[in-house]
């Protein structure tokens, strides 16, 4: 290949079609492809030296529920409708192509691009690449990355899991699936998940679009952080590995952009009646000498405090040897008959949902033979790829290596279901791989381990899920991990990670559950009362508990680090609060149903900003902790200690009824709203 120069830019040419691809050779042996997808989606795969680096997604489900394991590959169209599209190359230099709904203008000299889509007043910019250098065609040593210049006011949401506020704007964020425990919701990043997506939003034309880089790398998203005086202003994305494979997703409204991202990277799993119940959980339960009947106790309590439950996170402690965790292992001095204890759960109508992380410890029982199989990452001569993993050394299970998965799958159907466990608990599940000389089997093609790291995340979810399928094909099966992937709505539900417990998490926790909805992810909530560091006071606890009802995911889980346990029952003088709550929850429950089928079927988020149905009325667009659950129910959290009350302002283009009050409200207006512990504020829409 002849390398461009910076006098000497790569000059393109289209070189050919079929089907809906269109590809164009540079005369330095650069290739770029473009694929109309659907009239809303058109990609762009970039290859600087002609190669792609990976020949498969695991991504891309278009309205799909499943991607097999071997992953799809990247030109196959099944699920898209390809439709027509228009094709112009009268301008010397210019190369127009033109759907229903995407104008696309790509300057064959260096690659310039410009996106356009059709608004109810005509053609309008979305966006465009930065008018110097916007592809690495030989500037930075071959890493894939993308530059689009920045206009004036423009506002980023998405990207998954991040923490502060929604908007992106002048911030600089790093994906990287990192076990983050007790991090900073408000500053804190990386984070548990990588999610390459992101909407933008110009408010001078009332343009959204999306851009999703489906890349398993790595990768930094700069969102006007960065200057240089030579280049205007900029954003960009860069990946450590890979190819800069990215899908345009026209609105022009935010509502079809992250419903079409939704559908893109697959259709939503079901989530049981029984999993939008109150689920309890506390590592101390499992940990301690006397588990079993530390458990039974659980159950006792929750008749005696009158507290409706469902399910049960069941933590690792249940698989330790002294104090480290061995996974698929039973504890049977502290779980003699597991099978009896989970019938006594069963009895009680608590289903269990049992942790399990795809690390083995050198120790670990099964070990050696897991390792002599060749199931476990490597090193270049094929030895257990050693990292930190907890307290102690291991190696991660290689997802890649069907042999590994199929292992994963008869364990979790032998030594979890068999005993009537419900439901898988995917747990530290980041896979921090950090030798790039560590080796995944890569399905017979073995590959730099680090540059796949979320896919092995992915993959574990698929055979967790492919157990629950087996062992119950009647039944829906049901997952949550920590980690994930763009996709991972397929397989799992989610949550926040090890949160804090502090004010701060509760009101930053919000926005970081709405980014995820934005970006496909709406099964969602956090560790009520907080992970980690101090047990909650009562208020706290009180406000954590009326945010949590309201979530997809309602789970009070702790790990605190005064040895405390959070349970609805820990501050006696507001447990009436609590079960008013409690009750408050089962009568949402219905409405949460309805939501999340909705998410299924028609891929709407749950949990959302006021702006994606308000997008018309400028103070939606403000950071604020309120709301929407589905369209129709405004949420108003209170956030700060020693409130009675607070301030509520009220969307324009509606009217709401405080549910409480039955008082009607016209949008629009601030109200000021009572918030006793029992009766966090809320609303109706009619």
């Amino acid at each position: 290949m002849r390398s461009a120069t910076l006098d000497r830019p790569p000059v393109f040419s289209l070189a050919g079609r079929e089907g809906p691809r269109l590809t164009l050779v540079g005369d330095t042996g650069a290739v770029a492809h473009v694929l109309v997808l659907e009239d809303d989606v058109v990609r762009l795969l970039v290859l600087p030296d002609g190669e792609i680096r990976h020949g498969r997604t695991w991504t891309v489900a278009p309205g799909d529920a499943e991607v097999v394991a071997e992953g799809r590959d990247r030109f196959d169209t099944a699920g898209f409708a390809c439709p027509e599209f228009v094709i112009d190359d009268s301008t010397p230099g210019l190369l127009v192509v033109q759907t229903a709904r995407i104008r696309l203008r790509i300057g064959l000299l260096n690659l310039h691009c410009r996106w356009e889509v059709l608004t109810p007043d005509g053609w309008a910019e979305a966006a465009r690449d930065r008018s110097t250098q916007a592809y690495d065609f030989g500037w930075w040593g071959g890493k894939p990355c993308h530059y689009l210049a920045r206009a004036p006011g423009e506002r980023y949401f998405g990207l998954g899991e991040r923490s502060g506020p929604m908007d992106r704007a002048g911030r600089r964020l790093r994906l990287s699936n990192l076990d983050a425990l007790g991090y900073d919701a408000r500053t804190s990043d990386p984070l548990y998940k990588h999610i390459p997506f992101y909407i933008t939003w110009r408010p001078d034309n009332r343009v959204a679009f999306g851009l999703f880089y489906d890349t398993l790398a790595d990768c930094v998203f700069d969102f006007g952080a960065e200057h240089s005086n030579y280049h205007g202003p900029y954003r960009y994305f860069a990946a450590q590995h890979g190819d800069v494979d990215l899908y345009f997703l026209a609105g022009p409204g935010l509502p079809e952009v992250v419903r079409r991202f939704t559908w893109l990277t697959g259709r939503p799993a079901a989530t049981p009646d029984w999993a939008l119940g109150y689920s309890g959980s506390a590592m101390s339960y499992t940990d301690a000498p006397d588990a079993t009947a530390r458990l039974d106790g659980f159950l006792d309590k929750l008749v005696q405090h009158d507290i409706p439950c469902s399910s049960f996170h069941l933590s690792s402690g249940y698989t330790s040897i002294g104090d480290r965790r061995y996974v698929f292992h039973w504890n049977r001095e502290k779980f003699p008959d597991p099978g009896a204890l989970i019938g006594r759960f069963a009895a009680a109508g608590v289903r269990l949902l049992a942790n399990i992380k795809p690390a083995l410890l050198l120790d670990h029982p099964e070990f050696e033979a897991v390792a002599a199989a060749g199931m476990l990452l490597s090193d270049e001569a094929g030895a257990p790829a050693l990292e930190q993993f907890w307290d102690a050394a291991g190696a991660y299970v290689d997802f890649t290596n069907p042999a590994a998965a199929a292992w994963w799958t008869a364990r979790v159907k032998e030594r979890l279901l068999a005993y009537g466990i419900a439901a898988t608990w995917n747990d530290n599940n980041e896979y921090e791989v950090t030798n790039p000389k560590t080796v995944a089997h890569g399905f017979g093609k073995p590959f730099p381990a680090i540059e796949m790291r979320p896919l092995q995340t992915l993959l574990m979810l698929h055979a967790s899920r492919r157990a629950q399928l087996e062992h119950t094909p009647g039944e829906t099966p049901f997952l949550i991990s920590r980690s994930g992937f763009a996709g991972m709505q397929r397989y799992a539900q989610t949550w926040s990670g090890d949160n804090f417990s502090s004010w701060e998490t509760l009101k930053w926790n919000i926005p970081m559950g709405l980014g995820l909805a934005l970006s496909g992810v709406s099964s969602t909530g956090h560790d009520v009362g907080g992970f980690a560091g101090p047990r909650p006071d009562p208020e706290l606890f009180a406000r954590w508990i009326g945010l949590g009802v309201f979530l997809p995911r309602f789970s009070i889980h702790s790990w605190n680090t005064d040895g405390t346990v959070n349970e609805p029952w820990m501050h006696p003088e507001i447990l009436e609060d609590v079960r008013a709550l409690m009750r408050l929850r089962q009568r949402l429950i219905p409405c949460l149903k309805d939501q999340l089928q909705r998410y299924r079927d028609q891929f709407e988020p749950v949990m959302r900003p006021l702006f994606f149905d308000f997008p018309d009325d400028p103070e939606a667009w403000a950071e604020t902790d309120d709301f929407m659950l589905g369209d129709a129910v405004l949420v108003c959290p209170v956030t700060t200690p020693s409130a009675s009350g607070r301030d509520v302002r009220l969307p324009v283009g509606a009217q709401w009824r405080d549910v409480w009050s039955d008082e009607v409200f016209e949008g629009g207006q601030v109200v000021w709203r009572p918030a006793p512990y029992a009766r966090p504020p809320y609303f109706m829409r009619i």
